[in-house]
């Protein structure tokens, strides 16, 4: 008797195969939910506005991100705080985000609004998160001196970091100028 593999377990088996490397997007907050978190009961304006060139450069220098930054995502309270969404990799894929920048400069808060790795989700941890708030443009934002890693998301710590610090300088650089 010969041997002969059957095709649906081979198609079964393959199919099994793919899923471990899928990837499944977790949205846990809508930019309309963060502006609630963040900022309940204020208004907030959608900042159309064009971000000159010097500032990217040296958001991208200061930062070490390289994902573009898109322009459109920045709200602004009546009171004069901002709210931003941005986007980070994590280790191969995007990290959406929001930060909240008081109006004397202070950060409100981070919140992770998508996370699409398969793994180091613990930075959606609050005690994480926490560690932003009352931060201004004036400290590091480096991981490892003034943010405490997150085991197990160790390149999503760094990397949201990095991104939180980028929009500090957009802050520092240009959105304080700003009058409306």
């Amino acid at each position: 008797m010969q041997w002969i593999p059957s095709t649906i377990c081979i198609v079964t088996g393959l199919a099994g195969f793919s899923h471990a490397g899928i990837v499944m997007a977790k949205h846990y907050l809508t930019i309309e939910e963060v502006k609630l978190v963040m900022f309940s009961g204020e208004l907030l304006h959608p900042m159309m506005m064009k971000i000159p060139e010097t500032i990217h450069e040296k958001m991208r220098k200061e930062s070490g991100v390289r994902v573009p930054f898109k322009e459109h995502r920045i709200w602004k309270t009546t009171q004069g705080a901002w709210l931003i969404v941005d986007e980070v990799v994590g280790k191969h894929e995007m990290i959406t985000y929001a930060l909240g920048i008081l109006p004397d400069g202070t950060i409100q808060g981070v919140e992770i609004l998508q996370y699409n790795e398969s793994y180091g989700g613990q930075i959606r941890e609050k005690k994480w998160l926490q560690q932003f708030a009352g931060k201004s443009s004036r400290d590091h934002l480096k991981l490892n001196q003034d943010i405490v890693n997150m085991t197990g998301a160790t390149l999503s710590s760094k990397h949201v970091t990095d991104g939180v610090r980028r929009l500090m300088i957009l802050h520092r650089d240009f959105l304080s100028k700003v009058n409306t």
